[in-house]
Parts: structure tokens; sequence; C-alpha cells
């Protein structure tokens, strides 16, 4: 039962460590695509990296996506979504 419990724990640490890892990667390339609007996660999601919970900024990239017909979101279209603000 121990046993089962602790690899169920070490199961979920592993997991939840994976978001986290994308979070300072989307930050950099925004930051390094000169997009100064990007400061956290919170530039896209509502709330902590939680894919059901996005903003608009996140919405409009999510729908990039499916429009460019990508495997992941790029955070540097971002630049054209801010652009379209001012």
């Amino acid at each position: 039962m121990r046993r089962s419990t602790l690899l169920l724990s070490a199961a979920a640490l592993l997991v939840a460590a994976v978001p986290a890892s994308a979070k300072p990667a989307f930050l950099k390339k925004a930051k390094e695509a000169g997009i100064t609007q990007v400061t956290s996660c919170k530039s896209c999601h509502a709330e902590k990296m939680s894919k059901d919970s996005l903003n608009d900024a996140g919405k409009w990239l999510v729908n990039e996506m499916k429009v460019k017909k990508a495997k992941e979101v790029d955070p540097t279209w971002l630049k054209e979504y801010f652009a379209k603000k001012k």
C-alpha cells in the first residue's frame, strides 16, 4: 500500500512538472521576439497554467494554431495580436 502511494505521488509530481518547463521557454521566446506585453503566464492565461482558463490573448493564440495548422502555439505570433490591439 505504501509503495503504491509513493509511486502515485512521484507520478503526480512528474506530470505537474511538465507544464512548468514550458513557461520559461514561452516567456523567453516572447521576450526575444521583443514582445514586451508578455510578462507572465497571465499574459495568455486567466489562471495558472490552465488550458481551460485562457484570456483573450490565449484564445487568439489557440485560434491561430488552428488557422496555421500548427502542432503547438508559438508565442511570437502575439506580435500580430498586440499590433491589432493598438
